[in-house]
């Protein structure tokens, strides 16, 4: 399809957390999800045969556990990751150091 453009989500290059407010869009977004599946499963079981009805109603009784895990679930991933191989990011690699020394007196 020549002229259909696409809406698709850059690939992710970094180890650098979510946002905030795009890390909270996304948990409510997960929990209401779940708290759909959960009302269709109810209402689904409401009109099916006797097997399936305890079952539908089982997965709507465990489903709002699940929602509230979901939808606590956060981006934890370290805001950094440094090995013993690599400096410290706050390490000095190169540069001049300059000598000198304190004066504990202040000038006024």
């Amino acid at each position: 399809m020549a002229g259909r453009v696409t809406a698709h989500s850059p690939a992710l290059i970094t180890s650098a957390r979510f946002g905030t407010t795009l890390s909270t869009d996304q948990r409510a977004r997960r929990y209401v999800l779940t708290m759909a599946v959960r009302v269709a499963c109810f209402l689904a079981g409401v009109v099916s045969p006797t097997p399936w009805n305890v079952v539908l109603f089982l997965a709507a009784a465990l489903l709002p556990g699940i929602a509230v895990l979901l939808g606590n679930a956060r981006d934890n991933r370290p805001s950094a990751v440094v090995t013993d191989d690599e400096e410290s990011p706050l390490a000095l690699t190169s540069g001049e150091i300059v000598p000198g020394e304190v004066d504990d007196e202040v000038a006024r």
